[in-house]
């Protein structure tokens, strides 16, 4: 008990409780802006969870899933993980991934990757980055699947950008291999898959792949999502 009332009190010294506080306050304003204008929201919003969205995407702390697609809360059911991978091992997404489809009956889910991402650009080194190498394999992988094509780039921040675009078509491929999906498809439930990239630089959201039970994986191809971010 000693050590831990030790261990608490130098939290307290070294952050300040005067953070923790602010973070308090910051919330209630922000509380109080939403029921200035909706004197219900959060009434309505504790009796029911009914999201149409299921995002996938980065833990990066600049790419917040409901800022970016100016959604209340409520709106979206949200995984994240570090460069927003789908791996078939781990029981954390599935069962995010489960509830969503099964439960929740969510009809979009959105793979967002982002460029300028940390855990892409780690892939890319060799150098020893400890545990989370065991993580960023993931991401090697759909760097080895296309390596000609990535070492074609000139520049490594352009072909650090291809890979985070490539990441996110691979990872579509995976949740549509999931069981979850393709049960969900089977039975003729109403569900896309879309991947999507975001960007910090201007804030804006580009569409890179479609997901179809039909058709399959329905690409586009960098230079025309490139002309149309450009002529936007």
């Amino acid at each position: 008990m000693a050590r831990r009332w030790q261990g608490q009190c130098e939290w307290q010294e070294q952050h300040g409780v005067d953070d923790l506080d602010k973070l308090v306050l910051r919330n209630r304003n922000w509380s109080d802006r939403i029921k200035s204008n909706d004197p219900t929201f959060f009434e309505r919003l504790s009796h029911q969870q009914a999201p149409e969205f299921l995002w996938v995407g980065c833990s990066d702390s600049r790419v917040p899933a409901n800022q970016i697609m100016d959604l209340p809360p409520g709106e979206v059911f949200v995984h994240r993980n570090i460069a927003n991978v789908v791996s078939p091992s781990d029981l954390n997404f599935l069962s995010v991934l489960q509830f969503a489809v099964e439960v929740l009956s969510v009809k979009t889910i959105i793979v967002c990757g982002h460029y300028g991402c940390g855990g892409v650009k780690a892939s890319m080194s060799d150098e020893d980055h400890g545990l989370i190498d065991n993580w960023l394999n993931h991401i090697r992988l759909v760097r080895r699947l296309h390596r000609d094509e990535i070492d074609a780039i000139d520049g490594e921040p352009a072909q650090a950008d291809r890979l985070c675009e490539l990441n996110v078509i691979e990872q579509v491929k995976n949740i549509t291999s999931t069981t979850i999906v393709r049960n969900a498809w089977a039975r003729g439930q109403d569900l896309g898959v879309y991947g999507m990239v975001y960007s910090l630089r201007d804030g804006l959201l580009q569409h890179l792949v479609t997901a179809d039970p039909l058709i399959g994986l329905n690409g586009r191809d960098r230079e025309a999502i490139r002309a149309e971010a450009t002529a936007g």
